[in-house]
């Protein structure tokens, strides 16, 4: 009889916390639409989420200068890329390859320009 009294007890007042929360969530959004908090969320999470790796990042990620051949960059890659998939991490390689796309498109944006027309 007591536990199931308690059981009775421990749901009811679940229930009665879990709309407080609620409640209190529903306030805190109408607060921050008030004071515009919201939008300036939501732009700073867009700016964060179109943030493009800088050439410089790039070059400091995969260890050259602007001086370094392609192929030399090439090689860095190839080399950086292999050993984070087989014992590193998928982040580091994410940004590895990230890197070498950044450089690759500067390099052939740099041959297009280069190129008589």
């Amino acid at each position: 009889m007591a536990a199931k009294i308690l059981a009775n007890l421990i749901v009811m007042g679940g229930g009665i916390l879990a709309r407080a929360v609620v409640q209190a969530y529903r306030q805190a959004l109408a607060n921050a639409s008030k004071n515009g908090v919201a939008q300036e969320t939501m732009q700073n999470t867009l700016r964060r989420a179109s943030k493009v790796m800088t050439e410089q990042e790039a070059r400091q990620i995969l260890g050259v200068t602007e001086g370094t051949p392609w192929e030399e960059i090439m090689k860095k890659y190839n080399s950086l890329f292999e050993n984070n998939a087989k014992s590193g991490s998928f982040y580091i390689q994410s940004k590895v390859h990230r890197a070498k796309e950044c450089l690759e498109s500067l390099h052939q944006a740099k041959d297009q320009g280069a190129t008589p027309g």
